[in-house]
């Protein structure tokens, strides 16, 4: 696999958080001008290229991947369309994260459940379910998600404390294959239903 391949990948699974140009020299072996040659020639590949929607944005020492400016209300629609559809599974799964485990930061979501949620959180601020709840000490200082009095409402709760109890863990086999003992549990209780 090529640098710029690697560089992309990292760039990708990093999200709105991005990484900086010494960490991708770090996790690809390189040097940092060697990185900022590779990045150069990536963006100008996207740039050149009319079917492409990626760009490489740098702001300070911190490298993203995001969209072209050109496809911003395309974009918009995306995050704003599904206030009047269901919640997805992905909805759920970070709902049911961070009203287990208020206030938590995206990150630990992200451990939690194996993959980037950026998007679904962005969607869940915006239908109002959950909120940022300040930021937790320490590097970097990470946003904080705590779910909101809609979100009560959305799921007719009284308050926060009315969310049934997660099961016992279980190691037995099936239990790991299904995974997901606590979203299962969290759907029953409020006749969810998987879109």
């Amino acid at each position: 696999m090529s640098k710029m391949q690697q560089l992309e990948a990292l760039l990708f699974v990093s999200g709105e958080t991005g990484l900086t140009i010494k960490e991708l020299a770090s996790l690809t072996g390189s040097l940092v001008p060697a990185v900022n040659q590779t990045l150069a020639k990536l963006n100008e590949k996207y740039q050149s290229d009319p079917d492409c929607a990626l760009v490489i944005l740098k702001s300070s020492e911190t490298v993203r991947l995001a969209t072209k400016e050109t496809l911003a209300q395309l974009v918009s629609q995306y995050f704003e369309a599904p206030s009047s559809t269901g919640l997805s599974q992905a909805s759920l799964e970070v709902l049911a994260i961070i009203a287990y485990n208020q206030p938590i930061t995206r990150i630990e979501i992200d451990e939690i459940r194996g993959v980037q949620s950026s998007a679904t959180l962005n969607k869940l601020l915006l239908r109002q379910l959950i909120t940022e709840a300040g930021r937790r000490k320490g590097p970097g200082r990470p946003k904080l998600y705590q779910t909101t009095d809609y979100f009560t409402d959305y799921f007719g709760l009284d308050n926060i404390d009315q969310l049934p109890p997660l099961p016992e863990a279980k190691t037995t086999a099936d239990d790991q294959a299904n995974g997901d003992l606590f979203l299962k549990r969290f759907n029953e209780q409020f006749n969810v239903e998987d879109n």
